[in-house]
């Protein structure tokens, strides 16, 4: 009889509600501080940005957060995502660790992206918005907010970063089949963009600013972020959770490593933090990766302090682990992790020992890609990767230790529409992968700002 490979969940098996990480911290996170004053941020410093329900949830201590039903009928046609034992993989690597992927790629975005975008076009919408505006590195939140708009019958504007807009058209096509509109940041529509030549390649940091300065300066559209804010962690967290049970359903007691890539850190949240709690609150142990580009190496190398989440600071102070927010990374394929900050929560669960930061070249991670494709049928996205090629470390030392650990992986959406990043690999000729010298990372970290107390 063949063996069970794929797990899912029955209905009423199904996540109702996210979890908060917040409320089982031993010390709590630092607040944001308004980019003027330096003093905390209050709810009526983000009203110009988002809806009540999104402040309320940026700031709750509660454990449980319900996650409305229209939100949850959505959800329902792509959730509970598949949990993968990958046996081919683990055949392939010649080990007796169990592999199991946690796939996000059957969502209409091909990512995880979806799983805030929804929530955060509905309540948008349930308080009169119909439009709004974000940034997009890759194009796969600026696709899942297209397509999430289209379901509320909202204008959606997209910034998207230079690099990818000129080598990614195919994802901004999907953007614009979803209803969006599309602008290559920076761009000459606006005060942030005009700061920059025509033709920069762009950055993260870039197209928040240009984002939020439309959002800012226009009263009937509000600005929607794909990551780093507390409570696009928050909705992801259905991630980890359905892995948590569908693991249970693989006959396992739980994991001994969670890896997941990290960019902005909503992906890498989604998946770890229903874990975390388990080592928190239940005295689990299991390990807990966060692999980032090491050409972009925001935890690793970078400095845990107050800076800004975008180049222009026009959006509060957080405590991040940052690069500073004038750094504009090199163009690599995996434009989803060229960001110049970690998510708050995310930097202080790594600055408090909970989560074990990795940086890897993007040479080893389409290796492991494509080893992945060979054996297991998926093409993941190039930030996927990154965790994909931490894991085949993990099985490797395991493999030489003798030990038979129970892996799980993040695999945070598709790469079929990165396949230009695979021709070149495939080609020998992949480019962009530039490490960042002692000199280029102290000019960027000068740039941070000086935040007493």
């Amino acid at each position: 009889m063949t063996e069970q490979v794929t797990f899912h969940l029955e209905p009423d098996e199904r996540p109702t509600h996210w979890y908060n990480i917040v409320a089982d911290l031993p010390t709590p996170p630092a607040p944001p501080l308004h980019p003027g004053t330096h003093q905390p941020v209050g709810p009526d410093d983000l009203t110009a940005l988002f809806p009540p329900e999104l402040i309320e949830q940026e700031v709750t201590g509660e454990r449980y957060v319900e996650i409305p039903e229209a939100v949850q009928e959505v959800y329902a046609q792509y959730r509970p995502a598949p949990l993968i034992r990958a046996r081919k993989w683990e055949e392939k690597l010649g080990t007796k660790a169990r592999i199991y992927v946690k796939y996000e790629g059957g969502s209409p975005a091909g990512s995880h992206k979806v799983n805030t975008a929804v929530p955060q076009a509905y309540y948008n919408k349930i308080n009169g918005i119909n439009r709004l505006t974000t940034e997009t590195g890759a194009g796969q939140w600026g696709t899942a907010l297209s397509y999430a708009c289209s379901l509320y019958d909202m204008t959606c504007e997209v910034w998207q970063v230079g690099h990818s807009f000129d080598t990614k058209p195919q994802r901004r096509t999907l953007i614009e089949v979803f209803g969006g509109k599309v602008y290559r940041s920076p761009s000459q529509d606006t005060e942030s963009g005009r700061a920059f030549e025509e033709g920069h390649p762009g950055s993260l940091g870039i197209a928040i600013s240009e984002a939020v300065e439309v959002a800012a300066a226009a009263p009937d559209a509000k600005y929607a972020l794909g990551s780093v804010l507390n409570h696009v962690l928050l909705h992801q967290t259905i991630i980890g959770q359905e892995a948590v049970k569908q693991l249970e359903k693989a006959g396992e007691t739980g994991a001994d490593i969670v890896i997941g890539c990290a960019g902005g850190g909503s992906n890498l949240a989604g998946l770890i933090f229903p874990f975390l709690r388990e080592n928190l609150v239940e005295g689990k142990k299991a390990r807990l990766v966060a692999v980032e580009p090491a050409s972009c190496p925001t935890m690793t190398r970078g400095t845990f302090a107050y800076d800004f989440g975008d180049t222009a600071g026009l959006v509060p102070l957080m405590k991040m682990y940052t690069l500073g927010h004038d750094f504009v990374p090199s163009p690599i394929h995996a434009g989803g992790l060229r960001y110049h900050g970690m998510a708050p929560l995310v930097s202080h669960v790594v600055h408090e020992g909970y989560v074990e930061p990795v940086a890897l070249a993007q040479d080893e991670c389409f290796a492991a890609a494509v080893e992945f494709a060979r054996t297991q049928g998926i093409v993941a996205a190039p930030e996927s990767s990154h965790a994909l090629a931490q894991a085949k470390r993990e099985v490797l030392k395991a493999n030489e230790e003798g030990t038979e650990p129970v892996i799980v992986i993040g695999l945070s959406g598709y790469g079929l529409l990165e396949l230009g990043a695979f021709d070149s690999y495939l080609k020998g000729n992949l480019s962009g992968d530039s490490q960042l010298s002692d000199e280029e990372l102290a000019t960027s970290l000068s740039t941070v700002p000086v935040i007493e107390g």
